[in-house]
């Protein structure tokens, strides 16, 4: 299929059917940047409000660089894979640092940014520079997928050669902001994972898999990696109106966010049990009496590699046990400044209207 034979319907399609999005319509590299890593694992629904609300506060790559990481974790809570944020803002310090704030404007040196890689670049310097780089993300891979019947899984070695390939001999190197944007949209709204509506489709007269009969069996992925279950209990301890929190370290799960009192265990555990291991001794000895005022919560939270099976206790402590002077003790009131998981968010937006009716807040 020549390259134009294939883009022309394409980008016509798109011109009239294309959604109204910010981060369209502008060559800021910027915009489309931050864009592009919002909608990195996140649907573009869920993700407008979060991309509104960080270029309000985050207008330019110098605001970014110049915002401590606390609060651009706070502007990223609840849209997950917070190591996004992380490179975002190191990123936007090494433009400053390297780059005196200009964002750089070649596919190798966008490449040498924190947190951006081939897919990225190619958006970046294709959108805002109009530079010849296939886009190949999730869409792009099922359009082509379907398009030429390929059975290839998409993420083996070989069928990355071959999409990625495939993509640049098809690219309009005249247009390929207009093109990567139409292919992106045509898998987003028309050529979707399920039921798509071939019948509508500007390309379905070229497209093999529907010769076939094998447009819902494409494209093909490799076994799925095992997801691992993780035990969290978790402990809002309260004396007075002050509660516990730390910020996790390490290089795991919500790296930077803040949590409350935590034991990890190896599978479920009853308040009982929990109370008869070391963790909570060494956590709680010396609290005096320790009240339950709030029925406990319990959330199944699924991560792209883990499943994590939560438990909330909300306490109340009668004197400061040594072993929380590892946690940070703040009022309450001020848990709103603090980045947590939205997990945790769940947690406080259920359970603390219940907390603020308790005695403990007369």
């Amino acid at each position: 299929m020549e390259n134009m034979e294939f883009a022309l319907p394409l980008e016509k399609w798109y011109l009239k059917n294309k959604r109204n999005l910010p981060w369209r319509d502008t060559t800021d590299p910027y915009v489309i940047w931050v864009s592009e890593i919002i909608l990195q694992q996140t649907r573009v629904a869920q993700g407008l409000d979060y991309f509104n609300r960080f270029m309000s506060r985050f207008p330019d790559v110098v605001s970014l660089a110049e915002a401590e990481e606390d609060e651009v974790l706070k502007y990223w809570q609840g849209l997950g894979y917070y190591s996004r944020a992380r490179n975002l803002h190191t990123a936007a310090r090494q433009i400053v640092r390297d780059f005196g704030g200009r964002f750089p404007d070649n596919n190798k040196e966008v490449r040498s940014l924190k947190g951006i890689g081939e897919y990225t670049a190619a958006a970046i310097c294709s959108f805002a520079y109009r530079q010849p780089y296939a886009v190949v993300d999730g869409n792009v891979y099922r359009v082509l997928a379907r398009l030429f019947d390929i059975d290839v899984p998409i993420d083996s070695t070989q069928g990355k050669k071959i999409f990625a390939k495939l993509a640049s001999e098809l690219l309009d190197k005249k247009h390929p902001d207009l093109y990567n944007q139409a292919i992106m949209e045509l898998g987003a709204l028309q050529c979707v994972p399920r039921s798509p509506r071939c019948e509508l489709c500007p390309l379905v007269s070229k497209c093999l898999s529907v010769v076939s009969g094998r447009v819902d069996k494409l494209p093909v992925k490799q076994s799925k990696p095992v997801v691992k279950p993780r035990f969290f209990n978790y402990f809002c301890v309260f004396y007075g109106k002050d509660i516990w929190i730390r910020q996790r370290t390490g290089e795991d799960i919500w790296k930077n966010l803040y949590e409350f009192v935590l034991i990890e265990t190896d599978r479920e555990y009853s308040f009982e049990e929990l109370q008869h291991t070391e963790e909570y001794d060494r956590l709680f000895r010396g609290a005096g009496h320790i009240k339950i005022t709030a029925l406990p919560l319990q959330k199944r939270h699924v991560l792209s590699h883990r499943i994590i099976n939560a438990c909330f206790y909300t306490l109340e402590i009668e004197n400061i046990p040594e072993g929380l002077s590892e946690y940070m003790r703040i009022p309450y009131e001020e848990l709103d400044h603090f980045a947590i998981s939205r997990l945790t968010h769940i947690y406080v937006e259920q359970q603390m209207r219940h907390i603020k009716e308790q005695t403990l807040w007369g």
